[in-house]
């Protein structure tokens, strides 16, 4: 009689932890990022992500309050807590550039891959970046750098046809996807940190 009970007992054990198991695998993937951003992005204003105060003082003409796919990209960017890398072909939109110089005021690690020909346009960031000390490096090989991703803390990917310039924001129909599946981040990890080394200044051809 007891086995039987302790038999029955265990089978629900078992039943209650299969089902908490599914449970808890189900709410991790809900709670999951997994996001898709189509632009143009409409623009308007995006002072409060570098100034909280400037949501009731700022007065320029620009709409406020509005969430656009540039302000949900702005948002993941300056999610990150502990590190930022970007692998981008081209780099000249000031307020992305504004971003990753308030992740880097904060002490965030930011490591910046682009391109050799397009780090000298007119309009780049890269310079800016540089002077304020943020460790930018160029693809040395004959062929362009033509990646657009960035990883957030090496848990978040954010990668699409979106090149980091107000012409691919306001004008270009892009898109950008924004995940946490780590089989989709990690590839992403180790091939900027392939090409980080690749295109370290340091080291002779």
């Amino acid at each position: 009689m007891w086995t039987l009970k302790v038999v029955g007992l265990g089978a629900v054990a078992v039943s209650l932890s299969v089902e908490l198991l599914r449970l808890f695998i189900h709410f991790r993937a809900k709670r999951a990022i997994n996001k898709v951003l189509f632009f143009p992005s409409e623009v308007t204003c995006v002072e409060h992500f570098f100034s909280p105060l400037s949501t009731h003082s700022c007065l320029c003409p620009l709409p406020h309050g509005v969430e656009t796919s540039f302000s949900r990209l702005l948002h993941y960017i300056l999610s990150a807590s502990s590190s930022l890398n970007v692998c981008v072909f081209s780099f000249s939109e000031v307020n992305l550039s504004r971003a990753l110089l308030l992740l880097h005021s904060r002490g965030i690690t930011i490591r910046v891959l682009t391109d050799r020909d397009y780090s000298a346009i007119n309009g780049t960031q890269i310079g800016v970046l540089r002077k304020a000390g943020i460790c930018v490096r160029c693809d040395r090989t004959s062929v362009h750098m033509h990646h657009k991703f960035a990883v957030v803390d090496e848990r978040l990917l954010i990668t699409g046809s979106l090149n980091w310039t107000q012409t691919a924001v306001q004008r270009n129909k892009e898109n950008i996807l924004i995940t946490e599946d780590p089989e989709l981040v990690q590839p992403f990890v180790k091939e900027f940190q392939r090409l980080w080394l690749n295109n370290n200044p340091t080291q002779l051809n």
